[in-house]
């Protein structure tokens, strides 16, 4: 079987962007909540904890996609390379985050635990869907 470059499994796809969708809703049912509170910058750090756990997902499927149709022999060390560059970027955003703007900048690592929590229900889903149907 010939793989298409640049073809990412339906599963995958609607998995990202269920994870996505959902992130996204929690993100502004958090705004919702905590602006009225007086809490908004707790909500602001945590979305962008949770837009920096999605555009990590996008770049490790793109990565993935990239490392399974590249040349004959794909880099192990290229790929690996490139997961350490892009959660070395997030994690110096996030600790950036919280040392700068303390202490709600904390919240940054609060949305990419949600995010990570929403990523691994979303991934579940079709499994138990599988699972149930047989």
């Amino acid at each position: 079987m010939t793989a298409v470059p640049g073809y990412v499994p339906p599963v995958t796809r609607a998995t990202f962007r269920r994870t996505a969708i959902i992130g996204a809703a929690v993100a502004l049912v958090a705004v919702a909540v905590l602006v009225p509170l007086g809490y908004g910058l707790f909500a602001l750090f945590g979305c962008v904890g949770i837009a920096l756990g999605i555009l990590n997902s996008a770049f490790a499927m793109g990565s993935v996609v990239r490392f399974s149709h590249g040349a004959a022999a794909p880099s192990k060390a290229k790929f690996s390379g490139g997961v350490l560059v892009r959660l070395a970027v997030i994690t110096v955003v996030a600790f950036g985050c919280a040392f700068l703007v303390r202490p709600q900048g904390v919240a940054v690592f609060v949305g990419l635990a949600v995010f990570q929590l929403l990523a691994t229900v979303s991934s579940i889903l079709p499994l138990i869907k599988e699972i149930r149907q047989k």
